[in-house]
């Protein structure tokens, strides 16, 4: 059962439990991994290539199945997502308020960047009026809206392709924005981006999630941009969850300890290197936390 607050409305946007995953070339892709994120947080999730991290918020979004009979669940705002394995039957109603920010942007190049945000909508209208691109006055005023506040609305009668990576990264947002979502999931969404459009991303993520009260979780691969913005930290290695607490506690020695000689790349120009230690309580790890169980 759901977590659920006085006012009987979930106040769990995000509730993972025993899930596993292995892919057909016998890779244990995830472990025995259990997470709740409440409304309206804004974490961040780490870890080297291959540690899954894009397996877990692809799961999370209902695109991937976790292992059958290994009783899993994924619930988002109090929703079943998947259960042993199986995608909930109405998956396609729930994933329409989930947001998902890819790294490779997954924009139409040769449509106008306000289609490209209208596309948020097309969960709520009729197919033939999906199909034939057309959208009234109410939905163009919520793209252009939402491409205002992502700092692009001179934009929005371009096509994408002619806009830079960090232009259509924050398009990618709108249309999250317009779609609604409750749950923004972004995966490594400034993996290819030079570091001030990072940081443009990183701030638009940050607003929406403290203005309009969504849950945000962004994979990331620079532990400073953890840090920075996002006040909590999930930190996977080799598909388990090694640490979950709070990004100030983190520090290259406990990354070290987590991640042994690949913590190397997330140190390697970090500040971290110089940070002064911190007079914070001892950060609490993934195996000595009674709520994050180890296979």
């Amino acid at each position: 059962s759901c977590c659920i607050d006085i006012l009987g409305k979930s106040a769990m946007a995000l509730k993972i439990e025993k899930l596993n995953k292995h892919f057909a070339n016998g890779k244990h892709a995830l472990q025995d991994i259990h997470l709740n994120i409440g409304e309206g947080e804004m974490v961040a999730l780490i870890g080297a290539s291959g540690s899954g991290k894009s397996t877990l918020l692809r799961m999370i979004a209902g695109l991937l199945p976790a292992d059958t009979q290994s009783g899993s669940l994924i619930e988002v705002n109090g929703h079943c997502v998947q259960r042993d394995g199986r995608i909930a039957s109405d998956i396609r109603t729930i994933r329409s308020q989930v947001g998902f920010v890819f790294q490779q942007f997954n924009l139409v190049d040769r449509l106008p960047v306000l289609v490209n945000v209208l596309v948020g909508r097309l969960h709520c209208m009729p197919l033939w009026r999906g199909v034939m691109r057309w959208f009234n006055a109410q939905e163009r005023v919520l793209g252009l809206e939402a491409l205002q506040r992502v700092g692009i609305l001179d934009c929005h009668a371009q096509r994408a392709s002619t806009l830079s990576g960090g232009q259509q990264q924050r398009a990618a947002i709108a249309r999250t924005l317009v779609q609604g979502a409750k749950l923004v999931l972004a995966d490594e969404p400034i993996a290819s981006l030079d570091p001030e459009s990072s940081r443009n991303v990183m701030e638009i993520l940050t607003r929406i999630q403290r203005e309009d009260g969504r849950t945000v979780v962004v994979s990331l691969h620079q532990v400073d941009m953890a840090i920075r913005y996002c006040p909590r930290v999930i930190a996977l290695n080799q598909g388990r969850v090694v640490y979950d607490g709070p990004s100030s506690q983190l520090t290259p020695a406990l990354l070290r300890e987590l991640y042994g000689m690949q913590a190397d790349e997330f140190l390697s120009g970090s500040e971290l290197l110089t940070a002064k230690p911190s007079a914070a309580p001892a950060p609490t790890l993934a195996w000595t936390n009674p709520s994050v169980q180890m296979a």
